[in-house]
């Protein structure tokens, strides 16, 4: 049979794409990434990978074999996760992403306490509005933030993120409050550069949905800079409601349009397999949770 660390090479390879991908993620040479695969193929008499200068792809062999080594793998870390810990005690390393405003606002206090009642557990929690890829970076899961695009990923929706139009008072002194969305095509709006489409902002009221065109000169990629922005009086932004929620009720900033209902997002829980360590599967349904109950639908 052959060696789990060949078998991990193999799936890591074909998942993030390239040798030297797979190299990156599982700290080898390429060249070692080509000699654990070339070792699996002379075990098993049959070719898993055609390789050109360019690209790669799996034969209908690579295709057979690497359910099996997935199969193979998934029952691996099953059995050692139950092997190491003593019942009921949850140990290794879990690494996840998810976006930056909701982790500051939910996911960094759910996972502290998640590790603080598991303190043999270290979690690496990246942050970033940029979506990570779960297998290219090594990833167990990932908190994504709207719709998803068609993957091989396992998705379960678990909360609905809100948004909202705000304004400080100083910008609402000088240049008025627009009274319906049309009239945001021409107010000095502030652009999330992480919402897409960036410049169209969705409303809807009693059944009718309208979509305002804005424009601005000042766009921004990060949340909380955002915010600052507004709070400087410099436009509108559609922000998420848990960023800006303590500002509207300090009155440092105020909802307009409040009687249209704004943007809702699915939150979803992500990761690459069904069979997961049960160190992943406790905090999956720990975020479940807390998250459907501070994010409800």
């Amino acid at each position: 049979m052959a060696d789990l660390d060949a078998l991990e090479t193999f799936t890591r390879a074909v998942r993030t794409g390239s040798f030297a991908a797979a190299a990156r993620v599982l700290g080898i040479t390429p060249a070692m990434v080509g000699r654990r695969i070339q070792g699996l193929e002379q075990r098993y008499g049959a070719r898993l990978i055609e390789r050109t200068t360019r690209a790669q792809r799996l034969t209908e062999a690579g295709e057979t074999f690497l359910r099996h080594a997935e199969t193979v793998l998934d029952a691996a870390a099953e059995l050692e996760d139950s092997m190491r810990a003593a019942p009921g005690r949850l140990e290794g390393r879990i690494r996840m992403t998810g976006p930056a405003t909701l982790g500051v606002f939910s996911l960094a206090g759910i996972v502290a306490r998640f590790q603080a009642a598991n303190p043999a557990v270290t979690v690496e929690m990246i942050l970033s509005d940029r979506r990570m890829d779960l297998i290219a970076d090594g990833l167990d899961l990932a908190v994504r933030i709207g719709e998803l695009p068609s993957s091989s990923m396992i998705a379960r929706r678990v909360g609905t993120y809100r948004l909202m139009l705000v304004a400080s008072p100083d910008y609402l002194e000088r240049h008025g409050a627009p009274a319906a969305p049309g009239e945001l095509t021409a107010a000095r709006c502030l652009i999330n550069l992480n919402m897409s489409p960036r410049n169209r902002w969705p409303l809807s009221r009693g059944g009718r949905q309208e979509v305002a065109e804005v424009e601005g000169g000042l766009q921004i990629d990060n949340g909380e800079a955002l915010r600052v922005a507004t709070l400087e009086g410099a436009g509108i932004a559609y922000m998420p409601t848990d960023l800006v929620r303590a500002d509207v009720a300090a009155g440092r900033l105020v909802p307009i349009l409040a009687d249209w209902q704004m943007l809702t997002l699915p939150i979803h829980l992500i990761h690459p397999s069904r069979r997961v360590p049960r160190r992943v599967a406790v905090l999956l349904e720990i975020l479940a949770e807390e998250l459907g109950r501070s994010h409800p639908s």
